[in-house]
């Protein structure tokens, strides 16, 4: 799978899915540094990649403006810890493969599908 981490998102999320095969870049390289939430998307999409972020103005631009996309997961944990966040990103990755690109919430415990408003 292909992967695109916003800058907001650990740096060893890119090692932990690259350890697990996945191709990863960041938005530190492409779009580049302090790019506006617009330029990653359109980036992601452009290369066809699974946006994983923890900004939550990517719902704002997907759900309610309807910009396209290649897929989100978007992290809402209680706990910014590392481990916490690699735990459910292997929950995702498990249980949601064939749904990587929709919007994904990840929440403790539980992982929301968004759709758009039409």
């Amino acid at each position: 799978m292909r992967f695109l981490l916003d800058e907001n998102v650990d740096a060893r999320t890119a090692t932990y899915l690259r350890a697990a095969g996945h191709d990863v870049t960041t938005a530190q390289d492409d779009p580049g540094m302090g790019s506006q939430d617009t330029e990653v998307l359109a980036a992601a999409l452009n290369d066809r990649r699974v946006l994983v972020t923890n900004d939550t103005d990517f719902g704002e631009l997907i759900l309610r403006r309807g910009l396209p996309h290649s897929g989100v997961i978007l992290f809402r944990l209680q706990t910014n810890a590392f481990a916490a966040k690699q735990a459910a990103l292997e929950l995702v990755l498990r249980d949601y493969s064939d749904r990587l690109s929709e919007f994904l919430v990840v929440m403790d415990g539980r992982v929301r599908v968004r759709r758009p408003r039409r």
